[in-house]
């Protein structure tokens, strides 16, 4: 939340504009009437995405040399080795919240749609859901869809590693972390070809049409059927991994700020 005045330089971060997109009246209100105006004194803004960038300043209709860019980083307990989950059943991981935007009903009508082995599961992050076990059931895959409850932080990478594949098909990111976390952990990644996330996974991951529910379920099959394209996506995605780390992310924000000082 940017300050309505202050005689000291300062520096503020949006990490996205979704909520002019995906939110209330209330949220775009908020944001068009009382933090866009008050950006205004802001020494620079800085965001994790080009793309997020260009939505700030369409909307702001700042000077392009007051948004900055810095992308977000990868811990490094997300990595090629250390513990693997094994729950006695492959799978397919959806690490996230249930927010509209995230897409989880297309996902379960694409892994119905991709009649993938019955062996195989999709495993979605937090607890049990009555609304996506209905539309598990609609979709026919009732018995494979199974919910990993809350995560703690450090049994995140574990559980990455395990899975088949990793698949975050959303309609809207600024950033967007699971994608980059999984390739860390050598996991091979499906995800939207919209947004932000081509920006992010570059090469490394198989990109589909996110509300094409066809699309998905041609993604998913091509990533769990396929051997030879899963090792390259989980070679190509190690490497692209190695360009986001938080080190970086602080140096580049440290010179912002040392900038802004200055001013």
């Amino acid at each position: 939340m940017p300050p309505a005045m202050c005689r000291l330089p300062f520096v503020v971060t949006i990490h996205d504009l979704i909520h002019l997109h995906y939110g209330t009246l209330l949220h775009r209100t908020y944001y068009n009437k009382i933090i866009s105006p008050f950006l205004g004194g802001a020494d620079r803004i800085l965001t994790v995405s080009e793309y997020s960038r260009s939505e700030i300043l369409a909307w702001s209709g700042l000077p392009s040399e007051r948004v900055v860019s810095i992308h977000n980083g990868v811990s490094t307990e997300f990595a090629l080795d250390g513990d693997v989950f094994q729950p006695g059943f492959p799978y397919v991981l959806y690490v996230g919240n249930r927010k509209k935007h995230k897409n989880l009903e297309r996902l379960i009508q694409g892994f119905g749609k991709a009649r993938l082995d019955s062996e195989i599961r999709l495993a979605i992050s937090g607890v049990e859901n009555q609304k996506l076990v209905e539309l598990a059931t609609k979709s026919g895959i009732s018995s494979q869809l199974v919910f990993l409850g809350r995560i703690e932080e450090k049994a995140l990478p574990s559980i990455y590693r395990g899975a088949l594949a990793a698949c975050f098909v959303s309609l809207y990111e600024g950033f967007g972390l699971p994608p980059l976390e999984a390739m860390a952990c050598g996991t091979p990644v499906l995800t939207s070809n919209v947004t932000s996330l081509p920006e992010v996974v570059g090469d490394a991951a198989l990109m589909v049409e996110p509300h094409d529910v066809e699309a998905i379920a041609d993604g998913l099959k091509r990533l769990v059927e396929d051997f030879f394209l899963r090792d390259e996506l989980r070679r190509k995605g190690l490497e692209r991994a190695k360009r986001f780390n938080w080190d970086k992310t602080a140096e580049l924000t440290w010179q912002v700020l040392q900038q802004a000082a200055k001013s």
